[in-house]
């Protein structure tokens, strides 16, 4: 009987391993071929061998080397960075709040971040020719922690989840009012770069942005991968986490900051981008069938990435030659994610 037992565990182990390496390759596979399609479509087609040729001989036509490395390139990078960083962030908040539906867009911490970013470039505008990145990014972090401060604060008076997140949405209203309250008395040639930014875009990404983009994320990303162990912990609940010798309030603040960087450089750098948050680690979860941290957040990174350069892709060609804004496209498919999270989470409490 016990010797049953162990093979059946063994049976049950080797199963999940291989459902793990299947999503794993599938996601590779998918970032891999988004990669390619999003590299060759456009105005100008080009074809695969030449953009075999392109990235790894370094050789072409100089105006297809051109429209590769300078504008197609750096901008699938920085959706797929980006977007790997705002689905973690989602993952990371989900688990402070213990709710599936917490994310930086619905708790508003986007908005904040929006607004300062904002402040930030009526400013500099106003007085330099460009803004540097590590700036946006201070700015961006100090209105996320705006937010996420103020939602600490209300999550200590309300103890009901839907209390919460209606007090986040309502930040998210009053930071884009401001935002949009400001847009409204720029400068005409201010404008047209606010009014764009502030809708979600990752179109005019250069290199130099790719690297910053890439420290930062790559940091926090980091960061959070080596949480793991107190993360799982955690989800345990707190007295358990305490139990094992997590530092509970430390750990809250560590997943906070680290939760407000990723927030805050998505927000920077592409603008308040909707859904992608909440939807991607449900979706990476489900696929998983864990909420094993050590599995989960690189999954969850890799999805992210999938996901914002498949509607980057699906923004920039569904009207060409209109691009759509980003939150547009992740909202179609993000939102219904969401609404089926809420209703199945509610039938669960009902048969409970």
């Amino acid at each position: 009987m016990e010797k049953g037992s162990i093979n059946e565990f063994r049976h049950e182990r080797l199963k999940r391993r291989l459902r793990y390496a299947l999503v794993f390759a599938l996601l590779t596979i998918a970032f891999f071929a988004i990669t390619v399609i999003n590299i060759n479509t456009g105005n100008v087609q080009i074809g695969l061998p030449e953009i075999m040729r392109i990235l790894f001989a370094q050789a072409g036509e100089p105006s297809e080397v051109n429209i590769i490395w300078k504008i197609r390139f750096p901008r699938i990078l920085m959706a797929a960075i980006l977007g790997g960083g705002l689905s973690l962030a989602g993952f990371l908040l989900q688990t402070f709040f213990e709710n599936p539906i917490a994310g930086p867009y619905v708790l508003g911490i986007s908005s904040g971040a929006k607004m300062m970013v904002a402040l930030t470039l009526l400013y500099f505008l106003g007085r330099f020719a460009s803004v540097p990145s590590y700036v946006l990014i201070g700015a961006a972090f100090v209105g996320a922690l705006l937010s996420t401060g103020f939602i600490l604060l209300v999550s200590r008076r309300v103890s009901h989840m839907a209390s919460l997140l209606v007090a986040g949405i309502m930040i998210g209203y009053i930071c884009s009012a401001v935002t949009e309250f400001l847009i409204t008395f720029a400068e005409d040639s201010e404008i047209a770069n606010l009014h764009g930014w502030s809708q979600g875009s990752f179109s005019g990404m250069d290199w130099s942005s790719v690297l910053v983009a890439a420290v930062v994320v790559g940091a926090a990303s980091l960061v959070a991968f080596l949480m793991s162990k107190p993360i799982g912990a955690f989800q345990l609940g707190e007295a358990y986490a305490q139990s094992v010798g997590v530092n509970v309030k430390l750990f809250k603040v560590a997943l906070i900051l680290v939760s407000s960087v990723l927030s805050a450089c998505v927000t920077a750098f592409a603008g308040p981008i909707s859904f992608v948050g909440i939807a991607v680690p449900f979706l990476t979860r489900q696929s998983l069938n864990t909420s094993k941290p050590i599995v989960v957040i690189p999954a969850v990174f890799l999805g992210g990435a999938v996901f914002c350069m498949l509607c980057d892709l699906i923004a920039r060609m569904a009207f060409a030659p209109l691009e759509l804004n980003i939150s547009t496209v992740t909202a179609i498919f993000g939102a219904p994610v969401v609404i089926f999270m809420m209703v199945r989470r509610r039938r669960g409490r009902q048969h409970g």
